[in-house]
């Protein structure tokens, strides 16, 4: 039991580097680590990277902490199959950086989409994200056009 505590705390308090304050090459390689985190579609791995009290806006869905977090990811990928993201720098100052990306998926029934959205995110001194806001669009595609490739 102590040592499951013990590691907990030792996630809970981890550094992300790199660390606020970003400058352009430090932001543009948090980006990159979140998409590399994001298109291993493991929902644990990916909650490490935020605040244990993490805010997200999803969509419409507003989550708090990473097991909030955990839990939507699961979902998420249990519906978004195949899924590919691509994600790209628009802007940084200070403790946030704003993305835009695209990410790719099928259903179920083997229908594609692509999903073109922007997120905004404000970082902890320990480079944990502590808010995320995405906002998201969803467009159909033909099963013989998707193009993002992990």
């Amino acid at each position: 039991m102590r040592t499951v505590v013990l590691a907990r705390l030792r996630e809970e308090t981890a550094v992300r580097s790199p660390l606020p304050p970003f400058t352009e090459e430090t932001a543009r390689l948090k980006v990159r680590l979140a998409e590399d985190a994001w298109n291993t579609r493991d929902p644990q791995k990916v909650a490490l990277a935020y605040t244990e009290d993490s805010e997200w806006r999803n969509r419409d869905v507003f989550l708090r902490g990473r097991d909030e977090i955990v839990a939507f990811l699961t979902a998420k990928w249990q519906r978004e199959l195949g899924y590919r993201l691509r994600k790209e720098l628009w802007a940084f100052t200070g403790d946030r950086i704003a993305v835009r990306f695209a990410y790719e998926y099928h259903d179920a029934d083997g229908r594609w989409f692509r999903a073109y959205g922007n997120e905004n995110w404000e970082f902890d001194e320990h480079g944990l994200m502590r808010k995320r806001y995405a906002s998201i669009n969803d467009v159909p595609i033909a099963a013989a056009s998707p193009r993002i490739t992990v």
